[in-house]
């Protein structure tokens, strides 16, 4: 059995992987495969932190965990999906990491589902949106707990991707920049899904077209009915000079509410994420889903 966690990250799809596997759920059915819904994603999640909280699993903790995830013999694999996997949001940012429990949270996860085959997936997003977001969702007295005891300047996904590929060896990672999402949606639920490249998917280009201006959508559908007309790399180009130049500003930028953080700290907070980001791409046990 293999099983597919899509741990987010937080702020990054908002759902939209759910809505996009729940729209392809005939085709996932064809190649044995189902996809959890929201409250079994998030009884997993409960399980696993429950058993963690309690310093180790009892003696039923594998057996329901199995049960969420490996009760119907006719699946090959099953995908569940929760930003919470690596943690709470009031512990997305400590010890001077970011998520900085991802890796024990794998590592124990897969132990519990001995014998499945467990991949986990998430999309990372740069820290100068994450770090605001996370500090304005959680408890004031966390996110001053957080403020006066980290270097907000030295945090980074590095560190949770070494935890992960140190702590959960054997748990196949895949990434991609949030950034990149709309343009590469097909690749990221087919990835998810263990679908091969060819197959096809329902509203594999919804989430683009939700950026653009109607004149902007028109020409996607466009695109799209030329069908195999254009080779996958030309369409890919099709869209990117779309989403450039019909792109709804509301939709796609950011706004930024930390106090103190001026224009310059964005741009350091980015090219540090771009750093992470081209070392990451650089490891080999981790697969990169790129443009």
């Amino acid at each position: 059995m293999q099983v597919a966690i899509h741990a987010g990250v937080a702020f990054s799809d908002e759902g939209l992987v759910m809505s996009s596997l729940g729209a392809n759920r005939r085709i996932l059915a064809d190649y044995r495969t189902a996809v959890l819904g929201p409250r079994r994603s998030r009884q997993f999640v409960k399980v696993v932190s429950d058993s963690i909280l309690q310093g180790q699993p009892d003696a039923e903790t594998p057996n329901s965990l199995a049960e969420l995830v490996t009760g119907n013999p006719n699946l090959d694999r099953v995908i569940l999906s929760s930003d919470k996997f690596f943690g709470p949001r009031r512990t997305a940012l400590q010890h001077g990491q970011i998520y900085p429990f991802a890796g024990k949270r794998t590592a124990y996860s897969e132990s519990l589902l001995d014998g499945a085959q467990v991949e986990v997936f998430a999309g990372l997003v740069n820290p100068v949106v994450f770090i605001p977001k996370i500090l304005a969702s959680i408890h004031e007295d966390h996110s001053q707990d957080i403020l006066a005891s980290t270097d907000l300047s030295c945090l980074s996904w590095l560190g949770m991707v070494e935890d992960l590929l140190d702590l959960a060896p054997q748990v196949q990672l895949t990434l991609w920049e949030h950034e990149n999402s709309p343009l590469i949606w097909g690749d990221i639920i087919r990835a998810i899904s263990g679908l091969p490249d060819e197959a096809p998917l329902h509203e594999e280009y919804a989430f683009l077209s939700s950026l653009l201006t109607e004149a902007g959508q028109r020409h996607v559908l466009d695109i799209v009915r030329k069908g195999d007309a254009l080779d996958r790399t030309s369409r890919r180009e099709e869209m990117a000079n779309i989403l450039d130049e019909y792109a709804r500003l509301e939709q796609i930028e950011e706004e930024l509410d930390m106090p103190g953080w001026n224009a310059d700290i964005v741009e350091a907070f980015t090219d540090l994420y771009e750093q992470d980001l081209a070392t990451i791409r650089s490891m080999q046990d981790v697969r990169v889903l790129q443009i």
